[in-house]
């Protein structure tokens, strides 16, 4: 993980913190429009309202608060699927993991599009946790998908793809949002959106892991 200058020091200040997440949150705001390659540390600082000099202090280049941010956000990124509980009944944590998924979408868009950006560029600042930390994890899951296959509780499926059909259908309510809300129409865009998709998608998934004759 990367840490600030500032948070290299023996102490830090309140003010020090206060500081650093005011840079945060101004990089997450460049970062999710613009991407990493079309931000500069000039459009952070200016969004922070500081000078570049005095956020050189605590970050000194912008892969360090790019990848700051990209720590975060990997690692709030797990945690609905931590909670995917190998003991619980199987559709209701497929239904659970679906609506941690879309609240994700709904509360951090721009973290979702700030991981998006990194992706797209072919993940050059977090290849080694895509292939350590968070295949891991997922293969961990993936055997528990496979144990209720095996038990008869789910149809029989690929784990891999379920889980990455789930990321790109509920992701997807964070990364197109404009589209989402300008196709769905003045009176379906609200906050409901979030519940209506959460309602579809969780007929779309547990009715394609329903257990059908020779599907065992």
């Amino acid at each position: 993980m990367v840490l600030p200058r500032a948070a290299r020091t023996q102490r830090r200040t309140r003010i020090q913190e206060e500081k650093e997440e005011q840079i945060l949150e101004a990089a997450l705001d460049v970062f999710a429009t613009h991407g990493f390659r079309g931000s500069t540390i000039d459009q952070i600082a200016d969004v922070a309202g500081m000078s570049k000099p005095n956020l050189l202090y605590y970050f000194r280049t912008k892969e360090a608060m790019h990848r700051a941010l990209i720590d975060r956000v990997l690692d709030s990124w797990l945690d609905p699927l931590r909670e995917f509980d190998a003991e619980g009944n199987p559709v209701s944590e497929i239904c659970s993991y679906i609506r941690r998924k879309l609240e994700m979408a709904r509360d951090f868009p721009r973290e979702s599009r700030l991981f998006a950006n990194e992706i797209l560029q072919g993940a050059p600042h977090i290849e080694d946790e895509l292939k350590g930390p968070l295949k891991t994890l997922v293969d961990e899951k993936v055997e528990v998908i496979r144990a209720w296959a095996k038990a008869g509780k789910i149809a029989k499926c690929d784990p891999y793809h379920l889980i990455f059909a789930i990321w790109s259908t509920t992701q997807h309510y964070a990364d197109f949002d404009v589209q989402v809300r300008d196709v769905l129409g003045e009176e379906r865009s609200g906050e409901g959106r979030f519940e209506d998709a959460a309602r579809f998608l969780e007929q779309l998934f547990v009715k394609g892991l329903e257990i059908k004759d020779g599907n065992a």
